[in-house]
């Protein structure tokens, strides 16, 4: 890992959740704001930093995110529990839009650990989310749900829990932008990091090797190298993480 690289992770602390850009440039309208996100082009995987507010003191979301931004993450995490799904209940769309009023430029990635995904997609939309990730689990019709997202303007990803065999996503990859492996069980931050779910990881990236990939929970210093190598990033990249609590920033 750049020196660069683990820097901006200290800065930002604790725990991440890594995804990987795809080689091939893309250029994505972030809808909601009139924003447009810059075409990257690269010979390698890129990643970003973009930290959750689980852990944040909502009544202090815009403060937290604020300040997250400010240390450089790149974009903000946001997981929304319905307490069905998973037993924990954190916030809705109403949260959301409030914080998009607030924070119009920044780009919001949903993590939807919700019972019934297909609901919440244009409440999600009209607050001003860019992506919307559902567990493929909760899902009843996944091509009915991506067409239903990128109907929207948003981008589509799919998550799969420790459980879950990788195998059930495979029909679906060119339906999403991104494929979310979680290295912890879903509910709850400050869980250890299951290190055999990079299996996965390492079958997506050697299988497609130009899809997004996200890995969430409990990754820290101690292991966001193991993350890297397995994403397939070169050392002079960045690792662009999306699970990193806020407490002690």
């Amino acid at each position: 890992m750049s020196n660069y690289c683990k820097s901006r992770a200290e800065g930002l602390h604790n725990y991440y959740h890594l995804i990987t850009e795809p080689k091939r440039s893309r250029s994505r309208g972030l809808g909601h704001s009139g924003l447009q996100k810059a075409t990257m082009s690269h010979s390698h995987p890129i990643c970003k930093i973009g930290p959750s507010i689980l852990n944040a003191d909502l009544s202090e979301i815009f403060n937290e995110s604020a300040r997250l931004i400010d240390a450089g993450a790149d974009y903000l995490h946001l997981d929304v529990m319905d307490g069905h799904f998973v037993p924990n209940l954190t916030f809705g769309h109403p949260v959301v839009k409030c914080l998009r009023s607030k924070i119009p430029s920044s780009f919001f990635d949903m993590h939807m650990m919700v019972e019934k995904p297909e609901q919440w997609v244009e409440p999600m939309s009209d607050a001003g989310a860019n992506q919307y990730t559902f567990h493929i689990e909760a899902a009843r019709d996944v091509p009915e749900i991506c067409r239903k997202i990128k109907e929207t303007g948003m981008k589509v990803g799919i998550g799969v829990k420790p459980n879950t065999s990788v195998d059930v996503i495979l029909p679906y990859i060119d339906m999403v932008d991104m494929i979310l492996i979680m290295t912890v069980e879903p509910g709850f931050g400050g869980q250890g990091f299951m290190k055999d779910m990079l299996q996965k990881v390492e079958f997506l990236r050697k299988n497609y090797p130009e899809l997004d990939i996200e890995v969430d929970g409990g990754v820290g210093l101690g292991n966001i190298q193991a993350c890297a190598e397995v994403l397939k990033i070169q050392c002079t990249t960045f690792i662009r993480a999306s699970f990193i609590r806020t407490f002690g920033l």
